[in-house]
């Protein structure tokens, strides 16, 4: 058996094979240090779940001998970071030692997943040393419950995964324009009418409604018992209220804490997805609703950030409210990016005063940062740059490679699958997830140390079910949890994908519903072929993807053609047969199939035979024996550029 087959994700810092295996067998017990008491007791249940049997549990202190025992034990005087731990497995035993608490525990996830997923007779585990810590301290996962509302039980089944791939943060975003998810006691309107909309847009017509109340909230005691439920697995949960843009639900609640002095105001909370002018409007009253409402929050929320949000806030109701246009002349304030930042900067002041630190999107730069705030840069990465030059923390959340709410695979794809497979747009393969550092290239050693970790959004306007969500979160959580955790220096994909699949059975026999894993192309063709072009190729379409042998890759000109443009396939072997070529394809809104072309081949790579012309962007015919050389040549100009799915031949 492979070390790797089992598919440890994320991956060790180190991992050296032994010799033989350990059988787990009815006679195992775990031998715990007095402090893992607890990690004893789940892991033992967990250990049921992928045996049959549960390990009995002996405290270290009993000076008894267990003739196979998988031990569980603390070393604060390891070398590494919180979360680090050692693991040996010997055919004669398991020692899983951590730093501290938390590390111990993430020995147990990757012991869980040293086992083989389909279990086995006996169940045996094969002999390594594993010497382990997170890279990053913040190794987030985000869900939007404003948009669309999640049970309590999926949000848990959620922190499981999360725990599972040792990530630590999750960010729940439970305030929108469309829903106030979140019961705050002074305020009981904020769910009695916040939490509730009149209609939500349907899959496949995002301008329309389908005219179905929805809502829902989470009660103070549900979320007491997730909180509690994420700290037993060592995940923090981090809330969000977004203020002061997001907030017409909380505003159709309260009207009172708006721009109300502005002409046509009549918020409601909104039917429709994206960008809504509602702003709080910066009064001294307003900031006295704020507070109370973090008083409530972090009674709540034991964490040390409070997520404000802070992104999207429109400046028009301010700048035509003339409350607000006296407070800027009073206070200084040139726009309404200075109100954006005077807002901030008073919530973090009232963080500050209970004990806690501001965190928001990076549009809390706009007008000033908050003196001590902490930046999730999701608007690409100079936000965070920015940020950690200016000796900010920053976390990177990059839509480029963390949106987890833009397709899996190809928008064409998914959607001939279903209306209900509509994301909010965008492309992001597993491939690209796996690719992303969260230290920017452009930040000193120095700079970087403020890049607190990294974390994946998942923005649910798109998202109705939690099929959906898990559709969505499924495999690319795994790439996330790696770029988190693993050192940049032991990052390859291709080994990746080796371990993902493994983890693949894990999530379908856990009933997960995932996307599917698509390995990407290869710029190889079949055969050894070669392939030469006049014309050049657009993004990773490489030409050789002509004829590689899948369906899923095509090559894509990057510009329009010209006559004599010529696309050729060079054999290592004279053949013959058949030829097909079928140009366009769905990738293209105009389809950038051949419209005058001819199909040509040679067997001296000098004279040429027309086979075919093309004809609805398709041409074949019969190789003449030995031939050696094929050619598309472009016979007319054409502004469209030029997919070829797939060069096909047949005996």
């Amino acid at each position: 058996m492979s070390l790797l087959a089992p598919g440890v994700i994320p991956l060790p810092e180190s991992m050296a094979p032994g010799e033989g295996h350990f059988p787990l067998k009815k006679e195992t017990a775990i031998r715990f240090d007095p402090q893992l008491l607890g990690l004893a007791e789940s892991f033992s249940k967990e250990l049921e779940v992928a045996s049959g049997f549960a390990p009995r549990i002996y405290n270290e202190m009993l000076r008894i001998h267990l003739p196979s025992q998988i031990r569980l034990d603390l070393d604060p005087g390891m070398e590494g970071k919180s979360g680090a731990y050692s693991l040996e497995v010997r055919a004669e035993g398991i020692i899983l030692t951590g730093k501290d608490v938390q590390g111990a525990y993430y020995g147990t996830r990757t012991l869980l997943q040293l086992l083989p997923p389909k279990g086995g007779d006996p169940l045996q585990v094969a002999a390594v040393k594993i010497r382990d810590q997170p890279r990053f301290g913040w190794r987030g996962m985000h869900l939007d419950v404003g948009r669309h509302f999640f049970p309590v039980e999926d949000i848990k089944g959620f922190i499981d995964w999360m725990a599972y791939h040792k990530l630590n943060v999750f960010h729940w975003h439970l305030t929108e324009d469309q829903g106030w998810r979140l019961e705050i006691k002074k305020y009981p309107k904020l769910t009695e009418v916040g939490a509730f909309r009149e209609s939500t847009p349907p899959y496949g017509n995002r301008d329309s409604d389908d005219g179905q109340r929805y809502g829902g909230f989470y009660t103070q005691e549900e979320v007491r018992e997730i909180v509690a439920y994420a700290k037993e697995r060592h995940v923090t949960v981090v809330p969000e209220i977004d203020m002061p843009g997001h907030m017409a639900a909380a505003i159709a609640a309260y009207p009172q804490f708006g721009n109300d002095d502005i002409p046509g105001y009549a918020p409601k909370v909104m039917t429709r997805w994206g960008v809504h002018p509602y702003t709080l409007a910066p009064t001294e009253e307003t900031f006295r609703f704020v507070d109370d409402i973090l008083t409530e929050l972090c009674e709540l929320f034991p964490s040390e950030y409070i997520h404000i949000g802070g992104d999207e806030a429109p400046k028009d109701q301010w700048e035509a409210s003339p409350r607000v246009r006296e407070l800027m002349k009073k206070e200084g304030l040139k726009n309404g990016h200075d109100v954006q930042s005077y807002f901030i900067k008073r919530v973090e002041k009232m963080l500050a005063a209970k004990g806690r630190k501001l965190i928001g999107w990076d549009e809390i730069r706009e007008g000033g940062l908050a003196p001590s705030a902490t930046v999730m840069s999701w608007r690409g990465e100079q936000g965070g740059i920015d940020s950690a030059r200016e000796g900010h923390d920053v976390v990177m959340a990059s839509n480029s490679h963390l949106y987890f709410d833009h397709y899996p695979l190809p928008a064409e794809q998914e959607l001939a699958k279903g209306v209900e497979y509509e994301c909010i747009g965008g492309y992001l393969p597993i491939e690209k997830v796996y690719a992303y550092d969260p230290v920017p290239v452009a930040l000193t050693a120095e700079e970087a140390k403020h890049v607190l970790g990294v974390q994946g959004q998942l923005w649910t306007e798109y998202m109705k079910t939690w099929d959906k969500v898990e559709y969505l979160a499924f495999p690319r959580i795994a790439a996330l949890a790696e770029i988190a955790w693993t050192p940049v220096a032991r990052k390859d994909f291709a080994d990746f994908s080796r371990r993902l699949g493994p983890m693949l059975e894990r999530y379908d026999a856990a009933g997960v519903n995932r996307s599917a894993f698509v390995p990407p192309a290869k710029r190889e063709t079949v055969g050894g072929v070669k392939v030469s072009t006049s014309l050049g190729f657009y993004q990773n379409h490489w030409p050789e993807l002509a004829h590689d042998g899948r369906e899923d890759s095509f090559f894509w000109a990057d510009r329009e053609l010209r006559v004599g443009d010529h696309f050729t396939l060079d054999f290592p072997q004279p053949r013959g047969g058949r030829i097909e070529v079928v140009t366009g394809g769905k990738a293209s809104k105009n389809g950038d199939r051949l419209e005058q072309g001819v199909l040509e081949a040679s067997t001296d790579g000098a004279n040429w035979v027309k086979l075919a012309d093309f004809e609805s962007g398709k041409a074949g015919g019969a190789l003449p024996e030995g031939t050696t050389r094929v050619r598309i040549q472009v016979t007319g100009a054409q502004t469209n550029w030029l997919i070829i799915e797939e060069i096909r031949f047949a005996e």
